[in-house]
C-alpha cells in the first residue's frame, strides 16, 4: 500500500536499533561477526552481543540456542512513544536489560516475529576509524604527494542500516508495520500493474533525510521468515576490504559486488555459519517526507547498475 491512503500511524519510529538470532555455538558466531566487522559489547555462556563503530550500544546479539532469526529491533523517539504503543497494543513498557538499558515494548507481527521497539537508550563514544583520504576524479585531484593503501582486515561497519523480511501476506504485513511504527513507502514493488509483491520503507523523520529504506518487505514464495540485514559500512574501501578479507577466511559469498537500482547501495551479501544472510553497504539514497513514494518492478528490485547479477537472474540467463 502506497504512503497517503489515509493511514494514521500510533508513532514515528527514528530508526532501526539492532537484530537478534539464535545459535548452538557463539564462539564461531563470534568469529565470523568479528571477520565481518562488527566488535564484542558483552558475552556470557548463553548470550553473545555485538556493537559497530557508531554510538548504538549493540546492534547484533546472538543467543544460545537452535539457529533461527529471533527478533527485529526499532528506535523510538521517547518512552511516551512507546507508552503509546502499549496502551494501544496492550502489552507493558519494560526495562530494557541489554547494553545501553533503556525502555523497551515487546510486540508480534502478524507472521508471529518479535518486534522490539527501544527507547532512552544511553548511546557510547565512537570506536576509532581511520582517516579517510580525499578521493581523486575525472573532474577534481585533491588528493597530491599522497598515497592510498588500505590495509588487509575486516571492514569498518558503522551502523544496522535495514533488514528485509519474507512475508506471508504482503498487504496484512506492511499495513500492521505502517499502522505502528509510521513507515512511508519509498518504492512498492509490484509483480504487474496494481499487484503489489513488496515495499521498500522508510522512516518518516519529517524534513530530516533518512534511509531510502530501513525495512523492506517481499511477499513469501514459500515460508515467511528472516531474509537479510544489511550493515552500513564507512566508503567502498570499505566494501571492497570486507569482500578481499572474508573471502580470505573462507566465508561464504551469497550476492555481490555490484550497485543496486533502489536505494542505489554499493552491496555485498555474505552467509553466516547458520545461512542466515548479512549485507555490507554504502552510499544509499536518502529522502525526506516529502520525496513521496514510487512503484518499481521485479525487474528494478534484482537488477543491478553494474557488477555481479542476483543468483535467481544469473540462473534465468544460464537456462535460456
Amino acid at each position: 500500500m502506497l504512503e497517503g491512503k489515509g493511514l494514521m500511524s500510533m508513532i514515528k519510529i527514528e530508526d532501526i536499533s539492532h537484530v537478534r538470532f539464535r545459535a548452538p555455538d557463539l564462539s564461531i558466531m563470534q568469529d565470523f561477526l568479528e571477520a565481518f566487522g562488527l566488535t564484542l559489547a558483552v558475552r556470557d555462556e548463553t548470550n553473545l552481543i555485538m556493537r559497530a563503530h557508531g554510538p548504538a550500544p549493540f546492534v547484533h546479539s546472538t543467543e544460545k540456542g537452535e539457529a533461527g532469526f529471533a527478533a527485529l529491533g526499532l528506535r523510538a523517539a521517547s518512552s511516551d512513544d512507546l507508552q503509546i504503543l502499549a496502551d494501544a497494543n496492550d502489552v507493558a513498557v519494560e526495562p530494557f536489560d541489554m547494553p545501553g538499558g533503556g525502555q523497551v515494548v515487546r510486540l508480534t507481527d502478524p507472521d508471529g516475529r518479535l518486534v522490539e521497539v527501544v527507547a532512552d537508550q544511553s548511546m557510547m563514544d565512537l570506536l576509532p576509524v581511520d582517516e579517510r583520504p580525499a578521493v581523486n576524479t575525472g573532474l577534481s585531484h585533491p588528493r597530491q604527494s599522497e598515497t592510498i593503501r588500505i590495509t588487509a582486515g575486516p571492514a569498518t561497519v558503522m551502523r544496522l542500516g535495514h533488514v528485509v523480511l519474507d512475508v506471508s501476506d504482503f498487504q496484512i504485513v506492511e499495513d500492521w508495520y505502517k499502522q505502528r511504527f509510521g513507515f512511508i513507502t519509498s518504492d512498492e514493488i509490484e509483480m504487474a500493474p496494481d499487484q503489489p509483491m513488496g515495499a521498500f520503507l522508510r522512516c518518516d523523520l519529517g524534513d530530516r533525510p533518512t534511509d531510502h529504506h530501513t525495512l523492506f518487505l517481499l511477499q513469501a514464495l514459500e515460508n515467511p521468515g528472516f531474509n537479510h540485514a544489511a550493515f552500513e559500512v564507512l566508503d567502498i574501501n570499505e566494501v571492497m576490504r570486507g569482500h578481499e578479507y572474508l573471502k580470505s577466511q573462507g566465508r561464504e559469498a551469497s550476492w555481490g559486488i555490484g550497485r543496486h537500482i533502489l536505494g542505489s547501495q554499493i552491496f555485498d551479501y555474505w552467509l553466516d555459519p547458520w545461512g542466515h544472510e548479512l549485507e555490507h553497504w554504502t552510499d544509499g539514497d536518502l529522502f525526506t517526507a516529502a520525496d513521496g513514494s514510487n512503484k518499481a518492478t521485479l525487474d528494478d528490485l534484482l537488477a543491478v547498475q553494474w557488477g555481479m547479477l542476483h543468483p535467481v537472474v544469473a540462473a534465468m540467463r544460464e537456462g535460456e
